[in-house]
């Protein structure tokens, strides 16, 4: 029997008359991301709440490395990491202060807490406010400094409720730059998010999840086959000239044209020859193209097909309508 990084079977959580997980089914193995999506209120957020051991089940099971995170939750927690949607800090003491208590308390000596506490101020790009009282940080260095603390005790399994919240594009790198490094190190992470391009650049596995249940599972690539077929997205160099590439796409293809952009234009094709077919089409015509591919869906388009709505843009605090309110477990 192959053993999860961390797993949960048939798990029900209710809040009053609340069934915020109605037999929730996950699992994840060791050196490998699972994302988990889901609209807001789906219970991504109380998931993770369950198997960091700050929430009890009401129903299922869960686990880490093989325990159970209900019988055995004081093996569970030195094993992992917890990042929640808020930033759990000391503000009146400074960045390097709030890492080298967390090691502290994570039973290492001052020396190594410290040594600890800096490699994460470098890896994050916080070594010049280390000295600085977190009272004065912006929110992007906050969320820095709290994914910085869920890793001072080297956790072989991270849980991230919608990290890149609050970050920059660059920050936002920074982040997938470190999960990937983590994951080659053999951690395993569960990242929820509800921005999908980071799903896709980051995520082994994909669960979706809808009223705390999953409604599928699958890798990326897997997933977008939901959607069914590839589509062909074509931007004309001279905008003037996106009626005659509709008009081709729509000749060649057989389907109707759809809009994918400003001045972008995408169609569904059922086989690699029509491709072909319409790009020499664009030639003849004298076309000039400053984008032309082929593409599966994307997930926002699974998204879509599978929940029934767009997604949820993450609001300010990137709540789901749960919450988490603790960034070390």
């Amino acid at each position: 029997m192959e053993e999860y990084a961390f797993q949960t079977e048939g798990l029900v959580k209710r809040f009053g008359t609340t069934t915020a997980l109605a037999g929730l089914d996950l699992h994840a193995r060791p050196g490998t991301v699972l994302g988990v999506l889901g609209p807001n209120g789906a219970g991504k957020t109380t998931a993770i709440r369950v198997l960091a051991t700050l929430t009890d089940p009401d129903e299922g099971l869960a686990r880490v490395g093989g325990l159970d995170v209900v019988q055995d939750a004081a093996a569970v927690r030195p094993l992992i990491g917890l990042a929640g949607q808020y930033a759990a800090l000391d503000e009146e003491l400074t960045g390097l202060g709030n890492l080298v208590l967390i090691g502290r308390l994570l039973d290492l000596r001052k020396r190594a807490a410290v040594q600890r506490a800096q490699e994460l101020l470098d890896r994050f790009g916080l070594s010049d406010a280390a000295r600085k009282p977190v009272a004065a940080y912006s929110g992007g260095m906050r969320r820095r400094l709290d994914l910085a603390a869920s890793l001072v005790g080297r956790p072989r399994v991270i849980f991230l409720d919608e990290p890149s919240v609050g970050l920059d594009p660059g920050r936002r790198e920074d982040l997938w730059r470190v999960i990937r490094e983590l994951t080659a190190d053999g951690a395993s992470v569960l990242l929820t998010t509800q921005y999908l391009e980071e799903a896709d650049a980051l995520a082994d596995d994909i669960a979706v999840i809808d009223h705390g249940r999953v409604i599928a599972h699958g890798t990326p690539s897997e997933l977008k086959q939901i959607v069914g077929g590839q589509a062909v997205a074509a931007r004309p160099r001279d905008p003037g000239r996106l009626g005659d590439a509709a008009a081709i796409l729509a000749t060649v293809t057989g389907h109707p044209v759809e809009r994918a952009g400003r001045h972008e234009i995408a169609v569904p094709v059922d086989s690699d020859r029509a491709v072909f077919e319409v790009a020499r089409r664009f030639e003849e015509q004298g076309i000039a193209l400053a984008e032309f591919s082929l593409r599966l869906p994307s997930l926002d388009e699974v998204f879509f097909a599978l929940t029934g709505a767009p997604r949820n843009p993450p609001d300010s605090s990137g709540n789901d309508g749960t919450e988490a309110r603790r960034s070390q477990a």
